[in-house]
């Protein structure tokens, strides 16, 4: 009864994220905000997510900063924590696929054998390599060690510093 409760409220809060995905907006001041926080190159980063992954990584950068964690590298690893969901071509994942990814990891085994495989399959192995895509991205990008490490590590079981803050903050959205 209680797994049943905690699955109805889970699928509806999904449903609450695919409707303000495809409602994301930002604002001027946010757009500014970036602009003067990132380097250059992370601004590329930044601007190659889709609307919906721009929104929520400024979703997880204001979350920190609203609990008090106002440190520069950990603000802009937020920024750009989702970089690494767009492909070697610069596309970036379609919403739908993120549906897939979101079904598919409550059957952890299916998830980890689609997401070995390539093919039509490959925006799933891009959503679950994600971190460690975007910290490749990110040091391509000239960004500080401590920041990719951060980006590398953030979806660890266990992760320290300022991976574990932005792992927090991302969990809230």
């Amino acid at each position: 009864m209680v797994q049943h409760a905690k699955e109805q409220i889970r699928g509806h809060y999904r449903i609450a994220q695919f409707r303000a995905a495809l409602r994301a907006d930002l604002t001027p001041a946010e757009v500014a905000m970036v602009a003067a926080t990132l380097t250059e190159p992370e601004q590329r980063l930044f601007g190659a997510m889709p609307r919906y992954d721009q929104r929520h990584c400024l979703d997880v950068h204001h979350t920190l900063v609203a609990a008090g964690y106002d440190e520069p590298l950990l603000r802009r690893a937020a920024l750009i924590h989702d970089c690494g969901k767009v492909d070697d071509h610069g596309r970036p994942m379609a919403l739908g696929w993120y549906v897939v990814a979101t079904i598919l990891k409550q059957i952890p085994g299916l998830y980890l054998a689609v997401a070995r495989h390539g093919g039509v399959l490959q925006p799933i192995r891009i959503y679950a390599e994600h971190a460690w895509r975007g910290a490749q991205m990110a040091a391509k990008a000239g960004s500080p060690p401590v920041m990719v490490e951060a980006l590398r590590h953030y979806h660890d079981p266990n992760p320290t510093g300022l991976a574990a803050l932005l792992k927090w903050a991302d969990e809230q959205h």
